[in-house]
């Protein structure tokens, strides 16, 4: 089982995702425009997040790793997760995230990447991260764009989502390359900001 760090940004904590965030995950995921937009139905019940929650910390157990609550500092209650998932040891990845409404426009989850992205590279040694998306999610388009993700094309009838409907996604990436080189010296400065705790 590996072993999900907590991390300190400047506003935010990003910690491993426990089954006492239920509560706090389920006044979101319940919300008709949430789930639909990242490739999930709404949840309807305590009880089917608490079934998420479990997957996702049983995915440590299975070579992946994990789902960080995202918190705002000095409070307990998340407003939201982000995971590297599709995971592939010292290869690659996807990066994938969720904020509960009342947090959006605050940059939390521009932060919260830029955070996960350096764990991605740096921790778990990945070689290409893929961002993707839906077409009609724009705020995820301008996440991708703010993070610096380079576009490699429309992936057409890409994601199907649980009830039957059959999606084309944009799909982006960054790279070791991206990450060590280009952007070198804003990583540089991220890291400054940044806390890893075991």
């Amino acid at each position: 089982m590996s072993t999900l760090p907590s991390i300190k940004t400047s506003r935010l904590l990003l910690r491993p995702i426990r089954m006492q965030d239920a509560a706090c995950l389920f006044e979101y995921a319940k919300m008709p425009h949430i789930g639909p937009l990242a490739g999930w139905l709404p949840h309807e019940s305590i009880d089917s997040v608490r079934a998420f929650i479990k997957y996702s910390i049983d995915k440590q157990n299975h070579g992946q790793p994990g789902v960080f609550a995202v918190c705002e500092t000095g409070q307990d209650c998340l407003i939201g997760t982000i995971e590297v998932h599709s995971f592939q040891k010292n290869y690659k990845g996807a990066i994938g995230m969720v904020l509960h409404p009342n947090y959006w426009n605050r940059g939390y989850m521009e932060e919260a990447s830029l955070a996960v992205m350096v764990y991605a590279f740096e921790i778990l040694n990945i070689k290409r991260l893929v961002y993707s998306h839906f077409l009609e999610n724009q705020a995820s388009r301008r996440l991708r764009e703010k993070l610096g993700f380079t576009v490699e094309g429309l992936a057409r009838n890409a994601y199907m989502m649980p009830d039957g409907t059959i999606k084309d996604e944009i799909v982006a990436s960054f790279t070791d390359d991206d990450y060590y080189i280009r952007d070198y010296h804003r990583f540089l400065q991220v890291k400054k900001q940044l806390v890893f705790v075991e």
